[in-house]
């Protein structure tokens, strides 16, 4: 089926189902992700010091906000699934983004912490123990405004005295 584009509010009485070949992206290798390849997809991170970079926040307003073709990019979300246990995993902004949320990183003896990144943190790095980033962990984020992506429904499954992912680049 082609790409569609709706305009107004979708209502579904019975749910939206995303299955397919085509609703997951192995990344093998630094990656500049970009919203038609990536935005809405399980993006499974399959490089263990990969660098993934987010697209820039794009808040321009078309002329004609039903154009398909609009490169306004708010709500964009990137769901990220660490299938190769990280040992200098990334997931970086363009600099100027930052990231706003939350991300929790648990261990296997119970322990857990939620990590608020600071105003000027735009990456997330993952090591495998500490700061996450065992196989299984799970990452999301969405563009929300002009600068920010928002850290959501993100577990860092770590090791060891566990410290926070996030950074400044």
């Amino acid at each position: 089926m082609a790409k569609s584009t709706f305009s107004g509010p979708i209502q579904s009485l019975a749910g939206f189902i995303s299955a397919g070949v085509n609703n997951s992206v192995s990344l093998t290798a630094d990656t500049t992700l970009t919203v038609a390849d990536h935005a809405g997809k399980i993006l499974l991170c399959n490089d263990a010091d990969g660098k993934f970079t987010l697209p820039s926040i794009n808040i321009s307003v078309p002329t004609d906000a039903t154009d398909p073709s609009q490169a306004n990019n708010i709500g964009a979300s990137f769901y990220f699934v660490i299938e190769t246990a990280a040992t200098d995993l990334d997931i970086l902004t363009d600099g100027t983004d930052k990231f706003e949320g939350a991300v929790m990183v648990a261990v296997d003896n119970g322990a857990k912490k939620a990590f608020v990144p600071a105003a000027t943190n735009d990456v997330m790095t993952m090591n495998g123990s500490t700061k996450g980033g065992i196989a299984g962990s799970v990452v999301k984020v969405t563009a929300i405004d002009a600068v920010t992506y928002l850290v959501h429904d993100s577990l860092l499954i770590g090791s060891g005295t566990i410290v926070t992912p996030f950074a400044d680049a």
